[in-house]
């Protein structure tokens, strides 16, 4: 079983960065996936970023190209998300996830691990 912490969010003013962080626990060798994925008050669980464990690919949602850098650190089995330029629309609840899959799936259906999430609240 993985566990998933996350760390990092809060509230901001539109232009700041934050840093979120996703620490995994137990049997990392069994996790091909990691992402970020984000829920904003009645909308749907939307995908934000993905990394491949081991291959390091990286794939960005297109309202955060440009703003948001995934990275991993391996030796900590610990994923970031460094979110610069935030936006008043990025206000969501973050949550991080692993999927066993290792293609780097985007859809929330793929990745059987979540973590609790954490807020970011950005104001305008």
């Amino acid at each position: 079983q993985v566990q998933l912490i996350e760390s990092g969010g809060g509230l901001v003013q539109a232009g700041d960065s934050l840093r979120l962080s996703c620490a995994a626990s137990l049997r990392i060798f069994s996790i091909g996936t990691m992402g970020w994925f984000r829920q904003a008050p009645g909308k749907e669980r939307e995908f934000v970023t993905v990394i491949t464990w081991n291959g390091g690919n990286i794939g960005y949602a297109d309202s955060v190209k440009g703003r948001f850098t995934i990275s991993r650190d391996m030796a900590k089995s610990t994923v970031f998300l460094q979110m610069n330029s935030l936006k008043p629309d990025d206000t969501a609840v973050y949550y991080c996830a692993a999927s066993t899959l290792q293609w780097g799936p985007t859809a929330a259906m793929a990745y059987h691990y979540w973590g609790q999430g954490t807020q970011v609240t950005v104001s305008s």
